[in-house]
Parts: structure tokens; sequence; C-alpha cells
């Protein structure tokens, strides 16, 4: 994370200094060694105002530089080392320190497109140039959705991702600039090239798939009437952290947007655990911005990870965290979730590919995932031996390295997210009124029921990291583990 400028602490010391001088009549105490420049979440008590935090603060040799005083959280600066100590007391629930909780995106493979192979004038969203590489848009009925109604711009989906380049010629009318900001380091930037992408073409991709133009260009989204904004929480060493998070909820709550999409989760341990007392604070701070969105009319929808996890029966977690040498955690308990996609109210979307059956990758677990929605295998033809990028999701892409816009193929959870966030939007488009409690029902009574299939599943026995890498179980019936309600239908919400 980039570190900021300490003028105030300098000058605090200055002043701290000084007195000493005047006092002893000598030379002054050496000040305590500072430590370095690291971000807290500072938490008041539920319900309560953040102005004796604030003042904690303070009084801590801390640096508020983000108040969320909707949901009682304060984003804090200090070079303190005593800072989580010295803060504590009457106004103040409960602080954590962010540094290394950040989580590093899931890019995926990416295999560009020719622009010239993007180009073909029509209005038809089935002749775009490149839909016959959509594989994903018919599955989920696409082009039966648009015939009726391709939503309405009046419906905005906040992408809280890597940003969205502003100059995509699929993109550049789809985009609500007014709407979109960077939330970098927990502190909202509304410039435009602050929430553009920087080393990180994810959240474009994300973008086209839910509301590429229709314009004779390139790919179609799934709901192309409706408008996205770019809300940016990776920072540009692919990192999220809990304080840009929780800025991104709390600006499309505040923004009047309907739905966001959330294709990451929060700190290295995949499953943070209400139990652990360093994590809880970084729970209860997502928890409550989450909760706050969601009073203003936001569905909140996430992918549900890509570590072929049980997310139901969660024993041991073996790959966290990612911004070190990884543990063994075992005996994990309920308490432990992926966040955002396991709390409440969020809605949770597992993979598939061009089979519809469960991509080998996408996490599952009966009672988690509410929905599927195509996101892509690129090993089931050859049982994983090799990759098929075609079976992958084709969208908008952007070239960090060259500054050029373009079109690629990229998988994962990452990918199924959007396409179910764009027909909650088409939803919304034909049903204004509804709430996300509802939304989330009729986005589950709309979907395609899909069945488990028999057994142990394990679509690439092939694959190098060894024959039962990918083995996997499912649970339930009509409702189940791998695909929750069913494949989501954009034809069924909109007909």
């Amino acid at each position: 994370m980039k570190k900021l400028r300490r003028k105030t602490l300098a000058a605090a010391s200055a002043v701290t200094l000084g007195v000493g001088l005047a006092v002893t009549g000598g030379l002054a105490p050496a000040a305590s060694a500072a430590g370095p420049d690291t971000t807290y979440l500072v938490l008041a008590p539920q319900g309560a105002k953040t102005d004796k935090a604030a003042a904690r603060v303070a009084a801590a040799k801390g640096t508020v530089v983000a108040d969320y005083h909707q949901i009682g959280v304060l984003v804090v600066r200090s070079t303190n080392p005593d800072f989580a100590t010295d803060v504590a007391g009457a106004g103040v629930d409960s602080v954590a320190s962010t540094a290394d909780l950040g989580t590093a995106i899931e890019e995926g493979e990416t295999l560009e497109v020719s622009a010239a192979m993007a180009a073909n004038a029509t209005a038809d969203p089935t002749k775009e140039p490149l839909f016959g590489q959509q594989w994903d848009m018919p599955m989920i009925d696409v082009p039966q959705a648009h015939a009726v109604n391709a939503g309405s711009a009046g419906v905005v989906v906040g992408v809280l991702d890597s940003g969205i380049s502003s100059t995509h010629p699929d993109l550049a009318d789809q985009i609500a600039k007014d709407k979109s900001t960077s939330c970098l380091g927990g502190v909202v930037d509304t410039t435009e090239s602050a929430w553009n992408p920087t080393t990180s073409d994810h959240g474009t991709h994300v973008a086209g798939t839910i509301a590429a133009a229709v314009n004779g260009l390139g790919v179609t989204g799934v709901a192309p009437g409706v408008k996205v904004a770019a809300v940016k929480v990776v920072n540009d060493d692919g990192y999220i952290f809990p304080e840009a998070a929780i800025c991104g909820f709390v600006w499309a709550a505040e923004h009047g947007m309907r739905v966001t999409n959330n294709s990451y989760y929060i700190d290295p341990w995949e499953l943070n655990c209400r139990n652990d007392a360093r994590q809880r604070p970084v729970w209860q701070a997502v928890q409550r911005a989450i909760r706050y969105s969601q009073s203003k009319g936001v569905l909140n929808v996430a992918s549900a990870g890509n570590a072929n996890y049980d997310l139901a029966h969660k024993n041991t977690d073996t790959g966290s965290p990612n911004t070190g040498t990884p543990e063994v955690r075992e005996d994990l308990t309920s308490a432990c979730l992926v966040l955002p996609g396991e709390a409440p109210g969020v809605v949770t979307v597992s993979a598939v590919g061009p089979t519809g059956e469960k991509s080998y990758y996408s996490s599952y677990g009966q009672g988690v995932v509410e929905v599927t929605a195509p996101g892509g295998d690129t090993r089931f033809r050859t049982q994983g031996a090799r990759s098929t990028l075609t079976d992958a999701i084709l969208s908008t892409t952007f070239n960090t390295a060259t500054r050029t816009n373009g079109w690629g193929y990229k998988q994962g959870t990452s990918m199924s997210s959007p396409h179910a966030a764009g027909v909650a939007a088409l939803a919304l488009s034909a049903h204004p009124g509804m709430t996300p409690g509802q939304l989330t029902s009729f986005l589950e009574r709309t979907s395609v029921a899909k069945s488990c299939p028999d057994g142990v599943y394990n679509p690439v026995p092939l694959i190098p990291s060894g024959p039962n890498a990918y083995d996997a179980t499912c649970s339930g019936g009509q409702r189940n583990s791998f695909y929750g309600a069913g494949m989501v239908n954009a034809y069924n919400v909109v007909k």
C-alpha cells in the first residue's frame, strides 16, 4: 500500500520536544521509536457515533483518513507501534490492523482477441462480431431476454474490482462516471484516472460481462441497457484490503446502486474467523458495511471462490495466508466464513463450464451457494491435461502494459458472479420495486434447477496436480451444494 505523509504527527512531535526542553531545562527525553505507517480499522460501539472514537485516535497518535459514521467505522493511519493498545477505551469497541490483510485477486489466464475480429456493425446482439464465441450468453437465454428487456439505464451495478477502462469502445457509454470512484486505502477519489485500471484488467472483464454495449463491436453483456460504476478496491499490487471493500459497500449505498458485484474475498485467510481476536473486528466492520448497503436497497452478489472447497463443511484451511507461508488450520467451526460471499444476504454464485456442469475449480456448499452461472472450464475437454481457453468467458479487456483496449478470455467464479449480477440488473429493470430480499428470492425462483452428478465428481483426473486434486461430492436434491437453486436465467426474470 502507498504510504501517507505524516505532517500532523511530525508537528505534534515538535511540540512535545519543545515542552520537554522548557520543563527540564536540558535535553528532552528520547521520543519512542516510530513504527511502520499502518492502517487500522477502529470500530465504535454498534449504533454509536464515531466522535469519541476519533478523539481516542488523535490521543493515540493516529490520523483518521476516512470516517464511515454511517456504520461506526474509522479508517486510521498511525506510526505509533502501540496504537492498538493506546486507542482502547470508552467510545472504541474494537480495533484491528489491516497490515498483511490484503488478498490477491485471482486473475486467471487471458487470451486476447484482435480488434479486427471484434468489429462488424450490427444492432442485433446475436450478431455482435464475437457473440458466436460467447457460449455463456445462450446458456442463460440472454438473446431471448434482450428481445423483451435489455435493461434500464436507471439501474446501476457497482463493480467492486480493479477499475474499468473508461475508453473501451464496448464500455465507454456504459459507465456511470458520476458514481465511479477509487476506494483504495479506504479513501474516496472520484477522479477518472483513479478509478481506471492500472495493473489489472479484471474489473474491465467483469464489467463487460454485465453490460457491454450492443454497438456492432466485440461482445454483448447480459444487460447492455443498464449502467456500471467502477468502484476500485484492488490496489496496484493486486490486493483487496478490508478498508477498501468497506468504502466500496458504503459508496454503493450512498450513490443509488441497486446491485454490486464482488469477485474477490477479503483477508489473506480464505476463511475469516469471528472467534479469532485479530480477525473479528475486520469481520464486524465488513458486516456493518454490507448490512448498511442492504438497508439502502443494494443487492450484493459475490463469487464462491476457486478452491473447489466445500464451504458448508469448513474443517481445515491449508492454503492461507496467501500473503506468506501457508499454515494448516484444523478443527475450524461455522464461525469461519468467506467474506463477502458468506455474509448474510449476499448472493453467492458458483461456476459452470460449457457443459453446464460444475467447473472443476468452483467452490460449492449446501446452504451457501444460492445460484450458479457460467464461469468457464478450460480443462474439461482434455480431462485436465491441457487448457482450452475458448472454453473460458470472453469479455472486454485492457492491456495494462500497452494501455490498449481489447477482448479476451478469463475463467473463474469471478466470471460467474457478474453473470448473476447482470441477471439481477435485468430483473430490477423489469420489476424496479423489489427489495434486496425479494430480488434474491426472485433470482432463485427463476433459476433453472440442476441435479447433482452421481458419485464423486471430477472432470479433470489428468490435471498435473494429481488425479484426485479436484474430487468433489454434491449433496442435496433440487436445491444442492453445487448449483444452489439452479442456473440463473435472463429470460425468466423479464418475461
